[in-house]
């Protein structure tokens, strides 16, 4: 073992405990799919994409089901905390193991004020509430009493995650049964109430926007309400049995997601007034109503009152059940980033109960600042689906390096034809990154750039020797470079030239993510410093049933 290997081998954190069940797991994945993306996207999708956006859900499913199959048998074989930070970290060192950290901890952080601003921001599309509490202004942005009511939801997720992952996991049991039937509830009743099926081709027809509209509604809020099935790996060092329950959790989660949110999309299209759309999509629910009341403003327009109550009801604990999950995961991020001896240690230190107190707090500090910065929900979809599909794109390259370097190691769940499955999932991670538009994807190339800075700085401070590892890492400038010149010379994003014809561009991402795939699992690291990097989070391991 070099010195650098011998560096990271050393474990520097506290011990997380196993208290966290099956059910707890598939609560903790379905509880962040299902949050604001249900009450905000389905109309999001309709506006960008017509009858078509129903073609978007589908699609997205399939796209992050690749995905979902990949975290299903890394979570499973590495049950540790952070798993999406880790994983590239066993194939190809902390150089890459650190990137995939940092933009798992930027998309997670704020996520918890994505939905807390949701939250706000539809029960204030209730008459009385804006007229009373008036959480928002004129300008759809918080008010000083919103921005109170915000601040102490964000300090109760706090409090439920310093009371630990199996409370957490619990109390948001509960949450995540009331967050799952209401939608389901919404969709029996405004298809008995209101089903035209004539909408499915008005307002200019079935493709109203072609498959541009199509692909632009996947990063305006579909991506962003399906993803989330992950979250249950991200707890998998809090995991009783891990090999057991971890894949059945992540693939459960997604199935319901993706058929609840098809079904969403059915009965929002056939639901609408036919006179609001007969000429275009610009306003399915009219002229003058709330943007985030959709399903609220749909229930009043059919008459089922009682049902527009429950939604708003939901509208504050849908959220809310995601922004508790989303606080304690990325306080899981932040301990896997502790572990390396780049970043403060602190970070990954737990308390007597084996919670991880000081990244709870770091991560609602972090996002209680995400209020000042950002102001409206479709504000930061986008940034946060691009960060996503960065941290979902090296998931597929950690399993194909690890199946070759770490093959022998057991496994309770193999993912089907790896082989094709594995690069399908680079290049669909890829294509929702550039899907995002240009205008995010560069910003989202220097966050990367300013957490490798760091990176290099807490190295240079720690003196580890990470440039060993450089070799293994040189394909991330090619990608992310070559990601936003594709970018910039495509159709997706006001500040793109628009010089690649549609579909050209798709071809010409989809070459390009296979060849950078094909090298990137060329690069990972030989067997032998896997197993020293594996052996890293062994107190995390020990004990666990074998697969």
């Amino acid at each position: 073992m070099n010195v650098a290997s011998a560096d990271h081998a050393v474990h520097r954190g506290g011990g997380l405990r196993r208290t966290v069940g099956f059910y707890g797991l598939l609560f903790v994945s379905l509880g962040s799919i299902i949050g604001s993306g249900w009450l905000l996207g389905a109309l999001n999708a309709a506006q960008k994409a017509g009858p078509a956006s129903i073609i978007s859900w589908v699609l997205a499913a399939s796209m992050l089901g690749t995905l979902a199959l990949t975290y299903a048998e890394l979570g499973a074989t590495y049950p540790v905390a952070g798993g999406s930070g880790r994983f590239p970290y066993y194939s190809h060192g902390p150089v890459i193991g650190f990137a995939a950290g940092w933009v798992a901890w930027l998309q997670a952080v704020f996520i918890a004020p994505i939905e807390v601003l949701a939250a706000v921001t539809y029960v204030n599309s209730v008459g009385w509430v804006d007229q009373h509490l008036h959480l928002l202004n004129a300008s759809g942005n918080l008010t000083g009493s919103g921005l109170v009511v915000s601040l102490v939801l964000m300090l109760l997720f706090t409090a439920l995650n310093l009371a630990g992952a199996r409370f957490m996991s619990e109390s948001n049991t509960i949450l995540v049964i009331w967050k799952t039937a209401v939608p389901f509830l919404a969709v029996g009743v405004i298809s008995a109430m209101s089903f035209h099926p004539g909408n499915f081709t008005a307002g200019g027809g079935f493709l109203p926007h072609g498959f541009h509209g199509v692909f632009a509604a996947l990063t305006g809020g579909v991506v962003f309400a399906l993803q989330g099935f992950e979250q249950a790996v991200q707890l998998a060092g809090e995991a009783r049995n891990p090999r057991r329950d971890l894949s059945r959790a992540v693939l459960g989660a997604m199935a319901i997601g993706a058929l609840l949110y098809s079904l969403l999309q059915v009965s929002m299209i056939a639901g609408l007034n036919p006179a609001d759309i007969a000429t275009n999509w610009d306003h399915p629910l009219g002229k003058n109503p709330s943007d985030y009341g959709a399903w609220y403003t749909l229930a009043l327009a059919v008459g089922a009152t009682w049902l527009a109550v429950i939604l708003i009801i939901d509208a504050v604990l849908s959220p809310a059940g995601t922004g508790i999950v989303y606080v304690g995961t990325t306080a899981r991020l932040s301990y896997a980033l502790g572990e390396e001896r780049e970043m403060p240690g602190i970070l990954s230190r737990t308390d007597s109960r084996g919670v991880p107190v000081v990244s709870i707090l770091i991560t609602a500090a972090v996002g209680l600042l995400g209020f000042l910065q950002f102001k409206s929900w479709s504000s930061l979809v986008n940034v946060v689906t691009g960060a996503t599909a960065i941290m979902y794109a090296l998931a597929p390259i950690a399993l194909a390096t690890l199946k070759r370097s770490d093959g022998d190691r057991p496994r309770s769940y193999h993912m089907p034809a790896p082989r094709v499955i594995l690069p399908l999932a680079f290049v669909s991670a890829n294509l929702i990154l550039y899907w995002g538009g240009f205008d995010y994807t560069w910003k989202l190339a220097c966050a990367l750039l300013l957490g490798m800075v760091l990176f290099a700085i807490g190295s240079a401070v720690a003196r580890t020797t990470v440039v060993d590892y450089l070799k293994h890492s040189v394909w991330l400038v090619p990608w992310i470079g070559g990601t936003v010149i594709i970018g910039a010379l495509g159709q997706y994003g006001d500040g793109a030239a628009k010089i690649i014809p549609e579909w050209w561009d798709i071809a010409l991402v989809a070459a390009f993510s296979l060849s950078i795939f094909r090298w990137a699992v060329s690069l990972g690291l030989p067997s032998q410093q896997v197993a020293a990097a594996v052996e890293k989070d062994s107190h995390q391991l020990a004990g666990l049933d074998p697969a």
